[in-house]
C-alpha cells in the first residue's frame, strides 16, 4: 500500500515525460510507453506524459487547464471552458491549434489536419487516460504540422478483465458531468463501452437573459480480439465514436469599459448564436509482435460537420465590429454600439436601418486513410539500434456552404427578419498526402544518437462550387531531416541534444506567393533523476525562414477569412524547466509538490507590410502577439491512503495583441498602395494567476467523493480581445462528485 502510494504521489507531482521504448501490445493508442519515474530517462528530445492518476488530480474538462503543468506550452483562452482550444507549443501562434499536430490514440484527429488545420473539434478530455506531448526531435514522427509538436490524447483501453466505473459531478452556473464505462472479455474477444454527458447553463449574463451554456455527448466502443501463433502476438481492434455539442457561445465580446462594470455581460446582438456540431470516427487496427519487432496497422474515417450561427457585423456601415467596440463613444460608432447592446432598435426614427448581419459558417469534413508504425531492435557492429519507421496515406476535405441572413433588433431582442439566405463562401479544399518516417537510434557506451528524416508529399486541389473557373492544383514535396541525442553523465544524471527541421504546409486555397511555413529547431538540455528528485532544463531556439499566418473568423473577424500570409525570418528561442520532490511526512502522508516555467521570446527578423489582423506593419525585433514571455505553475498536494488534498497555481505573463502598427501608403512613403489600420495596436492581455484546489476521500468499496474549486481567488480579467471585444475567463467554479468503480 504504502509503495503504491508512493507512486501515486510522484505521478501528481511530476509532470515529466519518462520514457522508455517497450510499447506494449495492448496500448496501441499510446505512441510510446512512458514510465519508470524512479529512473533517469536516457531518450532525446522533449517528451511529457500525463497520466490517468494526474488527469483525475483535479478533474478537469479543459484542455487548457490540462496542460498548464506541461512546459513549453502556450495558450489563448477565449469560450472559459475550453470548447474551442487555442494551443500552440514553443511560440507557434495558438489559434485553433492549427500549428500543432493533434491525435486521438496515434491517428490525426483534426477535421481536415492538412486541407483546413483549425481544430474546431477537439476530443473530450473526460474520457482520456493520458495525455502526451511531443516536442523538438521527439516529434519527428508525427506531422504534417511539425515545426513546433504533437499532442496525442490516449482513450481507455479495452481491460483484459470485468470492470467498470460511474462518474457523477455537478457545480456552478449548472454545471454537471455524467461519465460510465464498462468493459469485459468473451471468448477472448474484449469490448469496452463508454459514454460521457457535460454541460452548463454558462457563466455570463446575456441581455434578454437566455442561456449561454452548451452540451457535449461523447460514446466511445472499442472491440479487440487477440491471436498467439507460436511466437507471433496478434491483437485486432475496432474503434467506433461519436460526439456532438450543442453551444450558445459567441464571438462578440465587450468594450473595456462594459468589461470593467459587467465582465459577464453579453450583448443582445449576440442572442442567437448557436455551435451546433457531431463527428464520428471507425477505425481498425492490428497489432503484430514478434519478439523484437512490432508492427501497428491501422485504418480510419473521421467525419465532422459544424454549424456555427454568429454575429458577423452591421449592416449599412463600413463600421467593423472591432473598430466599433474599441470606439464605442465616437459618434461614427455610438449608435452602431447601442444597436449591438439592445439599447436601440435596428430601425431608428429617422435615417437608415442597421441590422445584423449573421452569418453561418456551415462546413462538412472528412478525413480518412491508412498508416502503418513499426519499431525493431538489432545489434549492428556490436552496437544496440531501435529503428522506427512509419508510411501514411492520407486525405481530408473541407466543403463550405457559408451563408448569412439577416436579423432586427426590436426592444432588446434579436430576431430573424425572415429575408433569403445570401450564400458568401461555397467551396471545397481537398488533399491527399503521403508522409514517411524514418528514425535509428543507436546506443554506443554512453551514448544514444538519433538519426531520422520525414517526408511530406501533398497533392492539393481548391474548387469554387459556384464558379467553376475558380480553382487551384498544386502539389508539395518537402523532406525534414532530424538528429538527436542524448549523454549519460553518470546514473542519475545527462545531457540531451538536438536539431530537426519543421515545416506548415500553405492550404489548397492559398496561391503560390505564400510560402510554406519552415524553420530549422534545436534544443540542448538536462535531466536529473535520483529517484526522490526528477530536474530537467531544456533550451530551444527556432529558426524561421518563413513564418505564416491565416485569417479565421476566431482572430480576424469576418474579414479575410481564409487568406494567408507570409511573415519572412523570425526567431523564436525559451527555455523549459521542470522540477518535482515528494517529501514523506511520515508512514501514511507525503507531500508532493512540482514547479514548471517556461520562458519564451518571439521576434521577426525583418520588415514587412501585411493586412493581417496581428501584425501590421511589422518591424525587425517587434514580438510575436500572444506569446506571454513568462509562465510558471506550481503544485504542491498532501497525500494520505484515504484521502488527498492538491493545490496548482498557474501563472501567466502579459500578452500583446498585435505585433506591429497601422500603416497608411498616404503618410509612409515606404508603404505599398494602401492603408491597414491595425484595431489592437499597444493593446494587451494583462498578467494573470489562476489558483485551482482539490480534495478527495475514499470511502473503501463504496467508491470516492471529490471536490474542486477551479479559479479559487476569483481572478475576472480578459483573457483575449479577439475577434470582437473583450472577453473573460471562467469565474470561480464549485464542483462535487462521485466515482464507483467496479
Amino acid at each position: 500500500m504504502k509503495r503504491s502510494m508512493l507512486a501515486i504521489a510522484v505521478a501528481l507531482a511530476a509532470p515529466q515525460a519518462l520514457a522508455n521504448d517497450d510499447v506494449k501490445s495492448d496500448d496501441m493508442e499510446h505512441i510510446q510507453i512512458l514510465s519508470h519515474y524512479d529512473k533517469l530517462r536516457t531518450e532525446a528530445g522533449s517528451a511529457t506524459l500525463l497520466s490517468e492518476e494526474q488527469l483525475a488530480e483535479f478533474e478537469y474538462d479543459d484542455i487548457h487547464r490540462i496542460l498548464a503543468s506541461v512546459p513549453g506550452v502556450n495558450i489563448r483562452e477565449e469560450d472559459g471552458y475550453g470548447l474551442r482550444p487555442n494551443i500552440g507549443f514553443r511560440g507557434v501562434t495558438p489559434e485553433r491549434s492549427k500549428k500543432i499536430t493533434i491525435m486521438e490514440d496515434g491517428v490525426l484527429i483534426g477535421p481536415a489536419p492538412y486541407s483546413a488545420p483549425a481544430a474546431y473539434y477537439f476530443p473530450v478530455t473526460t474520457r482520456m487516460t493520458a495525455v502526451e506531448v511531443f516536442k523538438g526531435p521527439a516529434a519527428i514522427k508525427h506531422g504534417p504540422q511539425s515545426v513546433a509538436g504533437a499532442l496525442n490524447l490516449v482513450t481507455r483501453a479495452v481491460p483484459e478483465f470485468s470492470e467498470g466505473a460511474i462518474d457523477l459531478a455537478m457545480g456552478s452556473d449548472g454545471y454537471t458531468k455524467a461519465h460510465a464505462y464498462f468493459g469485459s472479455v468473451v471468448n477472448n474477444v474484449g469490448f469496452l463501452l463508454e459514454g460521457v454527458n457535460l454541460q452548463a447553463d454558462g457563466f455570463k449574463d446575456l441581455d434578454g437573459g437566455t442561456d449561454t451554456g452548451f452540451e457535449k455527448n461523447d460514446l466511445l466502443a472499442k472491440f479487440n480480439y487477440k491471436l498467439q501463433q507460436g511466437e507471433f502476438e496478434h491483437t485486432f481492434g475496432l474503434k467506433l465514436s461519436y460526439a456532438d455539442e450543442l453551444s450558445n457561445e459567441t464571438y462578440l465580446g465587450l468594450t473595456d469599459a462594459d468589461f470593467d462594470a459587467t465582465p459577464y455581460r453579453r450583448y443582445a446582438a449576440s442572442q442567437p448564436d448557436n455551435m451546433d456540431t457531431k463527428h464520428s470516427q471507425v477505425m481498425f487496427s492490428h497489432h503484430l509482435k514478434y519478439q523484437d519487432v512490432s508492427l501497428t496497422s491501422r485504418v480510419y474515417r473521421n467525419d465532422y460537420e459544424r454549424a456555427w450561427l454568429k454575429l458577423d457585423g452591421v449592416t449599412n456601415t463600413e463600421a467593423t465590429l472591432p473598430e466599433i467596440l474599441a470606439n464605442p463613444q465616437d459618434e461614427e460608432y455610438q449608435r452602431l454600439y447601442h444597436v449591438l447592446s439592445g439599447v436601440e432598435d435596428s430601425i431608428p426614427f429617422s435615417g437608415r436601418p442597421n441590422f445584423l448581419s449573421m452569418g453561418t459558417n456551415d462546413r462538412e469534413y472528412f478525413s480518412q486513410g491508412m498508416q502503418v508504425d513499426g519499431t525493431a531492435k538489432f545489434k549492428l557492429a556490436g552496437y544496440d539500434n531501435t529503428l522506427s519507421f512509419g508510411v501514411r496515406f492520407h486525405e481530408d476535405e473541407i466543403e463550405r456552404k457559408h451563408f448569412k441572413e439577416t436579423y432586427g433588433m426590436k426592444d432588446g431582442s434579436a430576431f430573424n427578419l425572415g429575408l433569403d439566405k445570401v450564400y458568401t463562401s461555397q467551396n471545397t479544399e481537398n488533399t491527399k498526402a503521403w508522409s514517411v518516417y524514418l528514425e535509428d537510434k543507436v546506443t554506443i557506451d554512453a551514448l544514444t544518437l538519433g538519426l531520422g528524416i520525414r517526408g511530406e508529399l501533398m497533392d492539393m486541389a481548391y474548387q469554387d462550387t459556384v464558379n467553376a473557373d475558380d480553382w487551384q492544383d498544386k502539389t508539395t514535396r518537402i523532406w525534414l531531416p532530424g538528429m538527436s541525442g542524448f549523454y549519460q553523465l553518470s546514473e542519475d544524471s545527462g545531457i540531451l541534444f538536438g536539431v530537426h527541421q519543421g515545416f506548415s504546409p500553405a492550404s489548397p486555397q492559398q496561391s503560390v506567393d505564400i510560402e510554406i511555413e519552415k524553420s530549422t529547431n534545436y534544443e540542448f538540455g538536462g535531466r536529473f533523476n535520483d529517484g526522490v528528485t526528477q530536474l530537467e532544463v531544456v533550451s530551444f531556439f527556432n529558426d524561421y525562414s518563413n513564418l505564416k499566418e491565416s485569417c479565421g473568423q476566431s482572430n480576424c473577424g469576418a474579414l479575410e477569412v481564409g487568406k494567408e500570409f507570409n511573415g519572412g525570418e523570425a526567431h523564436v528561442y525559451g527555455l523549459e524547466a521542470q522540477f518535482s520532490q515528494r517529501y514523506p511526512l511520515n508512514l501514511q502522508i507525503d507531500i508532493p509538490y512540482g514547479f514548471v516555467y517556461t520562458y519564451t521570446k518571439g521576434e521577426f527578423k525583418n520588415d514587412r507590410y501585411t493586412n493581417f489582423a496581428q501584425w501590421g506593419h511589422v518591424k525587425s525585433g517587434d514580438e510575436l502577439p500572444y506569446l506571454p514571455e513568462h509562465q510558471a505553475s506550481f503544485n504542491i498536494g498532501v497525500s494520505a491512503p484515504d484521502w488527498r488534498v492538491s493545490l496548482a497555481v498557474k501563472y501567466v505573463g502579459s500578452m500583446s495583441e498585435a505585433a506591429g502598427r497601422s500603416w497608411d501608403s498616404s503618410t509612409d512613403p515606404n508603404a505599398p498602395n494602401g492603408s491597414y489600420d491595425l484595431v489592437l495596436e499597444g493593446k494587451e492581455v494583462s498578467a494573470i494567476t489562476t489558483v485551482d484546489l482539490s480534495a478527495v476521500y475514499e470511502l473503501g468499496k463504496y467508491g470516492q467523493v471529490y471536490a474542486k474549486v477551479d479559479n479559487l481567488l476569483d481572478e475576472t480579467k480578459i483573457v483575449s480581445r479577439r475577434p470582437y471585444g473583450a472577453r473573460p475567463g471562467k469565474p470561480r467554479q464549485f464542483t462535487l462528485g462521485y466515482k464507483y468503480s467496479f
